[in-house]
């Protein structure tokens, strides 16, 4: 047998063998189109075969992509054009043969409604800190992560879509420095079996916090941000990864019937904790003023600003905003000026959940609602060592948990309830504000 034909019958052989490693994965949704993500074990080529729902018999296919082991063997698909408002069925192609899965793949475009209908009513999970388990690396004693159950009742209640508030990656102190370490981190994470069903049960939105950014607490002084921002645009599906006002970041943006959200970048551009001199920042000057005039401009019912660090807690000597003084200050000195209504923080980073409210000197409320955390350890102690003043009664969750937040009602009287489940999916407390709280008086 030639050497050629050997090569050939191995190459075809490695094929053979290559099949998906996680995924798929749906990314943003809009009215025209999706995207959508998977990861193989090895290079291959990789194609979507996608039908409406409504006429199942006219198919389309993606170009192939192939995927490569510089790119950690992701592809990244944005499936369009596509029109509104339509639930579409698709099946993965992995080398020219359709990959099984014991769950069925459906995308959905947004429905086109202002204008024609009232908006319509939508849920949300928000969560973060996930820590998968990992032996070898993982500091020794008691597991730091488990409860991956929570997945699976997360993708029961089936939600339209999922933002991920940061750490939603655990880099370890073997990963931080090296592409080959963070790659890995990643890949381990993403492929936990129990994620997979949520991964494809509706679109992932995603921020970033310190451990997927670096090591604990960490900040812009980080060497490695730029190897840490490639794993975070390789294996999530935003519709953008920053702005133009600040492009370093990750900052973006989407819009779900009448809400708005901004996600924020809390890391890039965050000044260290022990700097004595220089100004203190978490977001800078040139992120925030893209918030504020987004805000401004929005005409959205509800606002969400979606970043790690608690915003409305006032308790120090964690890293929440009350820590970047003047910045803090900034920001909601600015929303009450410029009186934009409808303002609700996600955050997540602490451990526990909890849901927070001031109310500005025009009368105003701001609510902050903190989701954490997923399958990292929860912050027990916080009870006794938490002392928030604006918290709501009912709502420190110091267990593992997630949120799910649905927006329901009357295009002028739009409400928000929040519920907390906690790993199982049972129903641990459930509150509900009203647009009409969030107006200027």
């Amino acid at each position: 047998m030639s050497a050629r034909l050997i090569g050939l019958l191995g190459g075809a052989l490695v094929l053979a063998q290559v099949r998906l490693q996680s995924g798929p994965m749906l990314g943003y949704a809009q009215m025209r189109e999706v995207a959508l993500w998977l990861q193989t074990t090895g290079p291959a080529q990789v194609q979507i075969e996608y039908a409406d729902t409504a006429r199942p018999a006219e198919k389309k296919r993606t170009p192939p992509l192939l995927t490569h082991d510089s790119t950690a063997y992701t592809a990244k698909f944005v499936i369009g054009p596509l029109e509104p408002g339509r639930t579409y069925r698709y099946q993965v192609y992995l080398n020219g043969k359709p990959v099984s899965l014991p769950y069925p793949l459906y995308f959905r475009t947004l429905p086109l409604w202002k204008w024609r209908t009232a908006p319509p009513d939508f849920r949300f999970v928000v969560g973060s800190c996930a820590f998968v388990n990992d032996s070898l690396y993982d500091r020794p004693g008691k597991p730091y992560g488990g409860e991956y159950e929570i997945f699976t009742s997360i993708a029961r209640l089936k939600p339209d879509f999922m933002i991920w508030l940061g750490d939603n990656v655990y880099l370890r102190e073997a990963d931080w420095h090296s592409w080959s370490g963070i790659r890995y981190r990643y890949t381990h994470t993403r492929s936990l079996p129990e994620l997979q069903p949520l991964l494809a049960a509706c679109p992932h939105y995603a921020i970033w916090d310190d451990h997927d950014f670096g090591p604990n607490d960490s900040d812009r002084s980080f060497w490695a941000r730029d190897l840490t921002r490639k794993a975070f645009t390789l294996f999530w599906a935003n519709p953008s990864f920053g702005v133009p006002q600040a492009p370093e970041g990750l900052s973006t943006f989407f819009e779900w019937a009448d809400a708005e959200f901004f996600l924020l970048d809390g890391r890039t551009y965050r000044t260290p904790n022990r700097r004595l001199t220089g100004t203190r920042q978490m977001f800078g000057p040139a992120q925030l003023e893209w918030l504020l005039d987004a805000l401004k401009s929005s005409k959205a019912t509800f606002k969400f600003v979606c970043t790690g660090s608690q915003i409305l807690n006032p308790t120090t000597g964690y890293e929440n905003f009350i820590n970047f003084p003047e910045e803090r200050d900034q920001l909601l000195r600015l929303i009450e000026a410029e009186g934009i209504p409808g303002v609700i923080f996600l955050t997540g980073d602490r451990h526990f959940s909890e849901v927070s409210s001031i109310r500005l000197r025009n009368g105003q409320r701001v609510y902050e609602i903190t989701a954490s955390p997923l399958t990292a350890s929860p912050f027990t102690e916080a009870p006794q060592r938490e002392e928030n003043p604006y918290r709501l009664e009912g709502t420190l969750t110091p267990q593992r948990n997630f949120l799910l937040l649905s927006v329901s009602g009357p295009e002028k009287a739009r409400t928000l309830t929040i519920t907390a489940y906690n790993s199982a999916g049972q129903k641990l407390w459930e509150k509900s504000l009203s647009a009409q709280e969030l107006q200027p008086k």
